[in-house]
């Protein structure tokens, strides 16, 4: 069967759309508002970008007030301080103060000099306490929280359960680069997955892999970017300098049991560079592929296999 006659569901979400392919002709009706509803919780809990979303509440109190919400958002919250943990502070979400003031996010483009300095300098570490019986999360610090790297990893993830609830076997999720793969195709191969080239300019595919019942997600430098004087900055942050990741990475695409950790972990990976980035994922088995700038191009290592 080609893949053109498979089923395919989209929508809008996160400033992205989500798509589903399924290795069917058909979905039930009702699949596609499912979907839908997956991914809108998760924004509406965790967006930067709504006011009024449970991240946005947290981020408004008080440090050391109990701010009630959701368990997708106290699990997002935990995973987290795990990939924290685990990459040495390179993965942090306490960086949104940094993300604004370098014109990320909601500031959209609008750099902030007297805040870019305010940011500089110092580590980002955030402190969450989570009590998930009573579904309360508190900050222990002033910290401001961004989620911007794991969140729409785990809508993915949330879209695969809802799928996986309706019986659906044999599908790959995505939105915005982040993808869940279930199975194979009709044709009893894997799933074909692109990793793009890395161009501002251009979508290209630079090479595919091919995946069974796996996440995948990628960080680059060349995609969301803002422009200062005359240097380009990455969407990126350093929470060990509160500045954009700076080094020789284009792109880190990551392999995981789950797409929340894997979108962390490429966060994390493209942090840490070029030298370092490989040199962890080697020390903490994680499957990733760096590609890194270099005189004729691009060179790659690959920890796939470990």
């Amino acid at each position: 069967m080609s893949t053109d006659a498979l089923a395919t569901l989209n929508g809008p979400t996160m400033g992205a759309r989500w798509s589903v392919r399924l290795a069917s002709r058909r979905a039930a009706p009702e699949l596609s508002a499912a979907l839908q509803a997956s991914v809108d919780s998760v924004d509406r809990q965790m967006s930067t970008w709504r006011p009024d979303s449970e991240l946005m509440r947290l981020n408004g109190a008080a440090p050391g007030a109990w701010v009630d919400v959701g368990s997708d958002l106290i699990k997002v919250l935990k995973i987290s301080a795990e990939v924290t943990a685990a990459s040495g502070g390179a993965f942090d979400i306490g960086v949104a103060e940094a993300v604004s003031a370098w014109g990320f996010g909601p500031a959209q483009g609008k750099a902030d000099e007297t805040a870019i300095r305010l940011a500089m300098g110092r580590a980002l570490h955030s402190e969450v306490e989570c009590e998930p019986a009573a579904g309360r999360v508190r900050r222990l610090n002033n910290r401001l929280l961004d989620l911007s790297g794991v969140a729409k990893g785990f809508a993915v993830d949330q879209m695969a359960e809802v799928l996986r609830k309706h019986g659906v076997r044999g599908f790959l999720a995505a939105l915005d680069g982040e993808i869940v793969v279930d199975g194979e195709r009709p044709d009893g191969r894997p799933w074909a997955v692109a990793l793009e080239e890395p161009d501002p300019f251009r979508r290209a595919g630079r090479a595919v892999i091919e995946v069974s019942d796996r996440a995948v997600a990628t960080s680059g430098d060349y995609r969301h970017r803002v422009q200062l004087g005359a240097k380009w900055l990455s969407h990126t942050m350093d929470p060990r300098s509160g500045g954009p990741a700076c080094n020789r990475l284009a792109s880190v695409t990551v392999l995981a049991a789950d797409c929340a950790r894997a979108d962390a972990w490429a966060t994390a990976l493209m942090v840490l560079g070029e030298t370092d980035g490989p040199r962890l994922a080697r020390s903490r088995a994680v499957e990733a592929i760096f590609l890194i700038r270099d005189d004729d191009g691009f060179a790659e290592i690959s920890t796939l296999g470990i």
